[in-house]
């Protein structure tokens, strides 16, 4: 009760309060609304003098008449009222719109890009006028569409809808229609746009990236023959070829086998200046060089060796330094290839490559002198294939005997250079044998046994006994020299084929008798001069002593004694020499090709 009778007069002064309702927000007095502000008034209709594609529309309210939606991704007013959404678009002119769409391209914001555009084509200005793109706006447009995956078709029409504007499209925006074409292989429609665009005006001319499109798109659909056509255009109007195409271009033609057109393409990028840096990859250098060299083209194969060149520069400069070395073995195949298409330009390459790749650090091996020995024979350069020869003894003149007398042989490494000798008969090993005469006496003197034996070997080869003779008695008093080996062989040679079969033999003892032990070929040498004698037995003593001697009778020596039995009907002496195969395990193999040709039976029934 105590309790009730203090709550009385808090209940009093409660009830003195006097209320219209318990919800606070009702008891405040009504206020009016405030007026908007900086709203823009509606504006004027557009000018129909000013040719807007948009003045049959609704203009009060563009937004709506078109009905399209802003993307949520750059529209903060999306549940605004369509005054303040024009007002905002308004604030965006063509220089604005575009410094936008830089930064969009960089998110690649494509959708965001081609809603706006549309947005902001079907507005107004805050002139009142209908927004009006230029060139560079609308390639943005087009360029939005292709991201998208929009087809060459719809590009196209999205081109012919720029008249609506009255532009005129450029170079870029046929570009980026034929990647759209690229893209989806349309060759055929490509080269029509492409020729379209030759016929226009300056300003959609095309330009190095259209053709770069067409070719591309050419090569891929393996219409060799037009994306040649295209690139000879290109080269012809001083335009530059990218990597892309060239590396194409080289790799269809060396599939295809167009080395002569490809050497052409080369040597035209070689002669503008915008082209001469285009090189291939270091191993499209060696599918270059081995392609060319299979088809013996000199002019292909040089340009690949140059392309190493320059690989092997770049690196050496580069850091840390790449150290680059061409295959010896291809260098080898570049100096048969300069010997059999006689160009000097190829040889010379060749070898200053492989001095560049070897830097100093070993000699090349023998196989590129005899190489570059026969290249210079070939070219009819004996000069410089006798100064060859003379790099060649000074690098592997101190070998051991036996590798000096397979490297040095007139008859095997160094017959090249026997032919040259002998090609114009005794006028050229006159003017030879002159020559190393006046070299061995120059300071310093050349003095090469070699090069003599070449020269004795070349007069056998003429049947010119004399000055064989006479070059091998020189060899001493003349040059200061000593005859090795293949001088005896060749003077032997020579006798042999005139049919002096004892004189061959008297140099054969001779030799013997000066210490110097014969070799293989000496005993084939004597060997054929009993066969030319028809003397079969005395062949085949000769193989008795050579058996005895430790060596091994070649098949060639073998069939050449039984041939000769089979023509003299010496069946005795054949069964010898069928013992002799059978004893080194050597299969001589029959003689019935050969024997068709003695059996033949002529006669004028068919004349």
């Amino acid at each position: 009760m105590a309790i009730l009778a203090r709550t009385r007069p808090l209940t009093r002064t409660l009830n003195s309060i006097k209320s219209i309702s318990t919800f606070t927000f009702l008891s405040q007095e009504p206020q009016l609304a405030a007026e908007p502000e900086n709203v823009p008034p509606t504006p004027l209709p557009p000018n129909p003098a000013s040719g807007s594609p948009m003045y049959q529309e609704n203009w009060r309210r563009p937004v709506q008449s078109h009905g399209v939606a802003l993307p949520q991704s750059f529209s903060p007013f999306q549940q605004a009222p369509v005054a303040r959404m024009q007002a905002m678009y308004q604030s965006y002119d063509v220089g604005s719109l575009l410094n936008l769409f830089a930064d969009w391209m960089t998110s690649q914001r494509w959708s965001d890009m081609k809603e706006l555009f549309e947005f902001w084509v079907r507005s107004l200005d805050k002139n009142g006028s209908p927004n009006k793109p230029d060139v560079d706006l609308y390639n943005h447009y087009l360029r939005a569409n292709l991201m998208m995956d929009a087809t060459a078709g719809d590009l196209l029409d999205l081109v012919a809808q720029m008249g609506d504007f009255d532009l005129a499209p450029n170079t870029a925006s046929f570009n980026l229609v034929l990647k759209a074409m690229n893209q989806a292989r349309e060759t055929e429609a490509a080269e029509k746009l492409l020729q379209r665009m030759e016929v226009t005006g300056k300003e959609s001319q095309p330009d190095d990236e259209s053709y770069d499109l067409v070719i591309s798109m050419l090569f891929q659909t393996d219409q060799i023959d037009s994306a040649l056509k295209y690139i000879e255009k290109t080269l012809k109007m001083g335009g530059m070829l990218s990597m892309g195409v060239f590396n194409n271009c080289v790799q269809t033609c060396i599939r295809k086998r167009r080395l002569d057109v490809l050497a052409s393409i080369i040597e035209k990028c070689k002669t503008t200046d915008q082209n001469k840096a285009l090189s291939p990859t270091w191993n499209m250098c060696y599918n270059i060089a081995e392609a060319a060299m299979e088809g013996d083209n000199s002019n292909l194969a040089f340009y690949a060796l140059e392309f190493m060149a320059k690989w092997i520069a770049r690196g050496e400069i580069a850091r840390p330094a790449v150290l680059l070395s061409v295959d010896e073995g291809l260098i080898v195949s570049a100096l048969a290839t300069a010997g059999r298409t006689h160009s000097p330009t190829l040889l010379d390459a060749s070898w200053a490559v492989l001095r560049r790749s070897l830097r100093g650090n070993k000699a090349p091996n023998p196989e590129s002198y005899i190489g570059k020995i026969t290249a210079h024979a070939s070219l009819g350069s004996l000069q410089k294939a006798f100064a060859t020869l003379n790099e060649f003894e000074a690098a592997y003149g101190k070998a051991d005997q036996e590798i000096q007398e397979e490297l040095f042989s007139p008859f095997t490494s160094l017959r090249p250079l026997v032919l040259a000798c002998s090609k114009n008969g005794f006028e050229t090993l006159d003017l030879v044998y002159y020559q190393l005469e006046n070299l061995s006496k120059a300071q310093p003197p050349y003095k090469s046994v070699a090069a003599l034996n070449c020269v004795i070997l070349g007069c056998a080869n003429v049947w010119d006994l004399n000055r064989a003779y006479q070059t091998f008695e020189a060899i001493g008093p003349s040059f200061g020299l000593a005859p090795d080996i293949h001088s005896f062989n060749a003077l032997m040679f020579a006798f042999g084929r005139s049919k002096k079969t004892d004189e061959a033999s008297k140099v054969f003892e001779h030799m013997i008798g000066l210490g110097i032990k014969p070799n293989v070929m000496s005993y084939s040498l004597i060997i054929d001069a009993h066969l030319i004698n028809r003397d079969v037995k005395a062949a085949l003593i000769t193989i008795d002593q050579m058996v005895s001697e430790g060596f091994v009778p070649t098949k060639e020596i073998l069939k050449k004694i039984r041939r000769r039995c089979v023509r003299e009907m010496d069946y005795e002496n054949d069964k010898k020499v069928g013992s002799l195969a059978t004893q080194f395990n050597i299969r001589l193999g029959g003689e019935n090709r050969r024997n068709m040709l003695f059996n033949l039976q002529y006669s004028t029934e068919f004349a």
